[in-house]
């Protein structure tokens, strides 16, 4: 049997119900197909920094680089002290973000099945502003060797995919000529060592217009880190919604996986918070194991898993986002009773 450690993070907010109900759901997926998790909690996030007075603790760093992968929740008003620090101190690079339908859930095209790659390290978010007389500027420093970088990554996520074979650059060229330009020149130059992909480029106001007018047109979509959180809660409200939307953050040596949605403190305590987010997100935290690993039972626990929500879903089981009247602890449980 595989083993492996997995840092949790179970974050503020709805974060500890939707963590705890794809806990469930993961450990029974992987232990049906021959996967040892050890389960290592990290402290991080609105709470720890009420505790220790800071969001995101060196030991916390620690645990999760000793860890074969971090499965994250969603962190309330400090997730730029630990998001954001924690893809920029470790190299995560790559944010990649799935927009997939799911059975029996209402989207605008059901052909719709596509990723948003996102640079993670760059572009404005690396918080670099300054005050001066009157306002404050906002830096963006975009490179060559990033740029280069997630496009890559693109390129062999669509090489990997049975779809389309398509790779689509987002970007503002038309008015950001050096930072966009540099962007799209240095996609267009990666794009040569892939000739049988085929290599495209979109301004994002464009891009925004058309994931919502035809969004089965697209494959895998490249762009900055600003216009890439943007367009993919786009996309996930075109699938079906936030609470559906399970995203990763993959660098040379780590990666962190979690849900696309925020910590959402009107509903926490509830029972009323969507899980399906999150459990997909540790699906795709089972196939990069498998993939980066050459675990074949990896992949199977991440078919299991994606496969019973699936079947949830098929079955009518819905939370009240989704029109239902579930909870999340019943949910996973009806996830669970479809995993054989």
């Amino acid at each position: 049997m595989s083993s492996y450690r997995i840092s949790l993070i179970r974050g503020d907010g709805i974060g500890p119900e939707v963590v705890g109900a794809c806990e469930n759901v993961l450990l029974h997926a992987s232990s049906l197909a021959g996967v040892s998790l050890k389960i290592v909690e990290v402290e991080a996030g609105d709470g720890c920094l009420e505790k220790r007075g800071e969001a995101l603790p060196q030991v916390s760093i620690d645990i999760i680089t000793g860890s074969d992968a971090c499965l994250k929740g969603p962190v309330g008003r400090s997730a730029a002290s630990v998001i954001v620090r924690l893809r920029q101190e470790l190299e995560l690079y790559a944010n990649v973000r799935p927009a997939r339908c799911l059975p029996g859930v209402p989207a605008l095209d059901r052909a719709a099945d596509f990723v948003i790659v996102r640079e993670n390290t760059e572009d404005l978010y690396r918080g670099m502003e300054m005050e001066f007389d009157g306002g404050v500027l906002a830096f963006r420093p975009i490179t060559k060797r990033a740029s280069e970088r997630i496009a890559r990554f693109a390129f062999n996520m669509s090489s990997s995919r049975s779809l389309g074979k398509r790779v689509v650059c987002v970007h503002k060229n038309n008015v950001l000529k050096k930072s966009d330009g540099l962007f799209l020149s240095s996609f267009y130059g990666v794009a040569q060592d892939f000739p049988g992909i085929a290599a495209d480029d979109m301004l994002v106001d464009s891009a925004a217009m058309n994931i919502v007018r035809k969004p089965s047109q697209f494959d895998v979509i490249v762009t900055t880190n600003l216009y890439g959180d943007i367009l993919s809660d786009e996309a996930a409200q075109v699938v079906g919604g936030l609470g559906l939307a399970p995203s990763a953050n993959i660098g040379e040596r780590y990666a962190i996986f979690e849900p696309v949605h925020g910590s959402a403190p009107d509903i926490a305590g509830t029972g009323r918070a969507n899980p399906t987010a999150t459990m997909l997100t540790a699906a795709m935290m089972l196939e990069w194991l498998a993939s980066t690993r050459g675990d074949g039972a990896c992949w199977k626990a991440a078919n299991l898993m994606r496969g019973g929500v699936d079947a949830a879903l098929s079955s009518g089981a819905r939370t009240r986002d989704l029109g239902g009247n579930m909870s999340t602890a019943d949910f996973a449980a009806d996830v669970i009773g479809k995993i054989t």
